[in-house]
């Protein structure tokens, strides 16, 4: 069968395999003999949702009113101006560290000796007045210029006027220790050390004040660099962020037209790139809070373009908690409008990058609500083509997959959240999936087993399940893909599971059974573990007779009046679905009625044999002619094998008597799969006589005429069983059929020897016992040139063009063509020429 899954999506199992012990021309020819076809169907159509939002209309979750909203309003006043992470509730251990006290303490004040933290606010000297002392104190904005600053501060750290003021780019860190990047700014990382690091002998350009000169570190012999290191922080504050955080609030004041909207978002740019060369984004800048202040004031202008740059910096500012929250919604507010999409692709850099460090960083427990939002928003996005593109480039399916991991461990009331979440996470990699290049990226990342992992957890949820329904009946068309997923372990049995629990939900119930019809459509093993799950059979014919409609005729509206000859309506859209999930059903059990194993199960199955004609009998070709066509194939398969006390064989009769309309229809394709479910059919002589009576055999006759292979070889069958019986052949004759067989022979020779060994079985059947005086004179000369040319093996196999069919052709030529060949000859010539 592996040759079969690079060759044909509509296949026989008879193609020769490429292993190393070649098979008899018997063996080839045994499995021509068993030939059984399988379908292929359209893959369930997925409405595109023109709404976008959380959860769409179609979801049936049961605590709807649980579930977080897809709309509301965002403000300044709901931002957390501090900026900090909501406490834990859980109480911190006294530290271990025991302060040395220095030897010299000031008598009048004790404590005036100890080093400031960092985080301590700059002394206001008394002599200090007006702006100089707003400076000065913590958290607030200046209103300094940038002239006055630049002096005052210059004076400060350098009394003489002729030393050289550092550069803002190579100002130090205010932190001792290791300032790594925060979870939304993957890249920035640096040591407060390396920002100090200085030769011997250069001078820095600092110098000492009276507040530091006396101030000595723990080991006495180094300075301590706080003050200095505030000092230069406030110098980068005044001469370059306050100027932009002041300009921003003087054209917030001054007008909301879409100029002021322009100007406001190269202030953000700006200010973006400033924090960004000093070194002070993430959380490193100590007055980040006055930042963030100035920034949320900014949301009320309620303008898409300027709330996703200040989402942008706000996020590279490493907000957290509440503020994260709002930022991750406010992305969101702006990603539901597709007109907004060309905003984040001329951002793509920034925000899907901030988005993905989120996705990887954010612990469900404590952000679990903010994760929703920003997977909602990838969601949004990747319904747009260049964005999807994006996604795939900057790893989001294996940023996915991670989360994937993280959410499948959730417990308790983070369950509920993490359910939530991956009802967007899921959508998204559906959207992802639609993209061909997304194949290998699932396959490499594990996501089809990941996902059923996904399922076994959530298996209640039905928004969940369908999502990945949707992914797995897209990705199972492809044969890497199937193989990927076959080897999932127990997935057979979980979809079962499944199907059971939502037998009620169509688009889910569809998807599942097309993505187990295309795994079973190119596998014998597939089709084997299907059939050994418990409740296998039970399940499946259970959603058979639930979907099978027994109203009469409900496509068909009662007509008043005078019959109309307009065009007939089409069934509603819910018949519609239901005849959908059938068609993929009756799919799955004509695929395993191949292995040699089920066959003969399902033949002796009566309620199996009772749905299949069942269907027959309540549908018509007009209104569910692909669900017939899988019907009859079914019915094909199952002919195989026919026990003498099974159900099918003594149903024979029946079932031709209802596909006789398939065989009359206007369809080629059910007109072709209800000829070949004749060729087995007509072994009964109850059949051959049924199809006599009904002058079936006149269209038989009329088929040979089809320029395709398959009708030919099809009706050859059936004519090949008629001819068993004496009274039939003149009938057939009458009819033209030795001619037209011979024609066929002429024409398909050459190029197809299995066509060519059905046809002289038929004809030998038509002429043999006597009956070689049907044939006249120039029928029997016609015949008998063109076997003569074939008798020779060179000549007859020249014609093979496909290389991988040489061995099937030649296998057919030697045991169908040239045993009957030989009896023809004998048949046909004089006997002075036999003799």
């Amino acid at each position: 069968m592996a040759s079969m899954d690079r060759k044909h999506e509509v296949c026989s199992p008879f193609i020769p395999r490429r292993n190393a012990v070649r098979k008899t021309s018997a063996e080839i020819v045994s499995e021509a003999r068993r030939s059984l076809r399988v379908h292929s169907t359209q893959r369930p159509f997925t409405p595109r949702d023109g709404h976008r939002q959380l959860f769409g209309k179609s979801t049936v979750c049961s605590d709807r009113e649980s579930r977080p909203p897809s709309t509301f309003s965002l403000h300044a006043q709901n931002f957390d101006a501090p900026d900090s992470r909501p406490g834990s509730g859980t109480r911190l251990s006294p530290l271990d560290h025991k302060p040395k006290f220095p030897v010299h303490c000031d008598v009048e004040d004790p404590f005036k000796a100890f080093p400031k933290t960092p985080s301590a606010p700059l002394e206001v000297k008394k002599g200090v007045r007006g702006t100089r002392a707003r400076l000065l104190r913590a958290g607030s904005l200046t209103t300094l210029s940038p002239v006055e600053g630049h002096k005052d501060m210059k004076e400060r750290l350098n009394p003489g006027s002729a030393q050289k003021q550092p550069s803002a780019k190579r100002l130090p860190s205010t932190d001792h220790t290791e300032v790594r990047s925060g979870p939304h700014n993957p890249g920035l990382r640096r040591t407060a050390s390396e920002s100090r690091i200085q030769q011997p002998g250069v001078d820095s350009g600092l110098r000492l004040t009276e507040s530091t000169a006396g101030r000595r570190t723990e080991q006495g012999n180094g300075f301590d660099t706080t003050s200095t290191e505030e000092d230069a922080e406030s110098l980068v504050w005044n001469n370059m962020i306050a100027p932009r955080l002041q300009q921003l609030e003087s054209v917030v004041a001054g007008s909301s037209s879409e100029g002021s909207v322009d100007r406001l978002c190269d202030l953000c740019d700006g200010l973006h790139g400033t924090l960004a060369e000093a070194d002070m984004l993430g959380r490193r800048c100590k007055r980040r809070s006055g930042i963030l202040r100035t920034l949320f004031r900014l949301v009320d202008l309620n303008s898409a373009r300027l709330n996703l740059h200040i989402a942008k910096l706000c996020l590279a500012l490493c907000v957290s908690g509440n503020n994260l929250l709002n930022i991750c919604k406010l992305i969101f507010q702006i990603s539901r409008s597709e007109s907004n999409d060309v905003l984040f692709q001329n951002n793509s850099h920034t925000i899907i990058d901030s988005f993905l460090g989120i996705l990887n960083n954010e612990d469900v427990s404590s952000s679990g609500e903010a994760l929703l939002y920003c997977v909602g928003t990838l969601k949004f996005l990747s319904g747009n083509s260049a964005i999807l593109r994006l996604l795939l480039d900057k790893n989001c399916v294996g940023v996915a997959q991670k989360l994937i991991q993280r959410l499948c461990t959730a417990e308790g009331t983070n369950f509920t959240i993490a359910g939530h979440i991956l009802v967007q996470l899921t959508a998204t990699l559906r959207n992802l999936a639609d993209h061909p290049d997304s194949r290998p990226i699932f396959i490499s990342f594990s996501i089809l087993s990941e996902l059923c992992v996904v399922l076994r957890h959530h298996r209640k949820d039905p928004d969940i399940c369908t999502n990945i329904s949707r992914i797995y009946s897209k990705l199972s068309s492809y044969s890497e893909c199937r193989l990927a997923l076959a080897q999932t372990p127990n997935c057979y049995q979980l979809f079962l599971e499944l199907l059971n629990k939502h037998h009620q939900k169509q688009d889910l119930v569809v998807r599942l059974l097309f993505t187990l019809g295309n795994l079973t459509a190119k596998s014998d093993e597939a089709r084997w573990q299907l059939f050994q799950c418990e409740g296998c059979m039970d399940t499946l014919l259970q959603l058979y007779d639930a979907y099978q409609r027994r109203d009469g005729s409900p496509h068909t509206q009662p007509q008043r009046g005078p019959p109309s000859h307009s065009e007939p309506q089409a069934p509603p859209v819910k018949v519609q679905q239901d005849e959908d999930v059938l068609v993929k059903l009756v799919r799955v059990l004509a695929n395993m009625c191949i292995h040699p194993a089920v066959g003969p199960a399902l033949a002796t199955h009566t309620a199996c044999i009772q749905l299949l004609m069942e269907t027959l009998e309540l549908r018509c070709v007009q209104e569910s002619e692909e669900l017939l066509v899988n019907v009859a194939a079914t019915i094909n398969n199952l002919s195989f094998y026919q026990e003498e006390s099974s159900v099918f064989r003594r149903s024979q009769l029946t079932m031709a008597k209802l596909m006789l309309k398939l065989v009359l229809c206007s369809s080629m394709d059910a007109m072709l799969e209800a000829t070949c479910a004749y060729g087995n059919l007509s072994r009964s002589k109850d059949v051959r006589d049924f199809i006599m009576q009904n002058n079936v055999h006149q269209f038989v006759v009329t088929l040979l005429d089809s320029k395709s292979t398959e009708m030919c070889i099809s009706a050859c069958g059936v004519l090949t069983n008629l001819a068993q019986d004496p009274p039939n052949r003149a009938s057939l004759s009458v009819e033209g059929a030795i001619a037209k067989l011979v024609d066929c022979l002429r024409d398909f020779g050459p190029g197809d020897w299995q066509l060519v060994g059905q046809v002289c079985q038929a004809l030998w059947n038509m002429i043999s016992g006597g009956s070689e005086k049907l044939l006249d004179t120039q029928e029997r000369e016609s015949l008998l040139e063109v076997l003569t040319t074939y008798l020779d093996e060179e000549e007859a196999l020249k014609w093979i063009e496909n290389e991988d069919m040489r061995d099937f052709h030649r296998a057919c030529w030697e045991l169908e063509f040239l045993p009957v060949a030989h009896k023809l000859m004998k048949t046909l010539q004089p006997p002075d020429q036999t003799a």
